[in-house]
């Protein structure tokens, strides 16, 4: 347990580390505004977690999860930053762009999950 566990806060410190460098680059790439950092991250990460899913399994190596899965994704993804930006979006009366952030993320989400599934099998199947 002792093991998992530091796997799971070794992945988090990378994960979270590599979305806060999105984050920089991002905003000196863009600036600020619509917060493309947390989507882009949560896109992307969705999409590493379909592939690494499917490795996983088919290559037999599925304790990496912990660390992987639930430590470096979950650090680098951040659904409670989602939230906090979409409500930030919210309370500044940006009804629509809140609405369009919340349906983009979550479908763009889901989309890069079902593509990374779609890719790992087609490699490792």
């Amino acid at each position: 347990m002792l093991m998992t566990t530091l796997q799971v806060a070794l992945g988090g410190s990378i994960g979270a580390a590599l979305r806060f460098l999105a984050g920089v680059g991002i905003l000196r790439l863009v600036g600020p505004g619509f917060p493309l950092t947390v989507l882009g991250v949560n896109v992307l990460g969705s999409f590493f977690m379909g592939l690494f899913v499917v490795f996983a399994t088919q290559r037999g190596v599925t304790q990496l999860n912990p660390f992987v899965l639930t430590g470096l994704l979950g650090g680098f993804t951040t659904f409670s930053a989602f939230s906090l930006e979409a409500v930030h979006l919210f309370e500044r009366g940006a009804m629509g762009q809140a609405l369009a952030y919340v349906v983009i993320s979550v479908v763009l989400s889901i989309g890069g999950l079902i593509l990374g599934l779609m890719i790992a099998r087609g490699i490792w199947a």
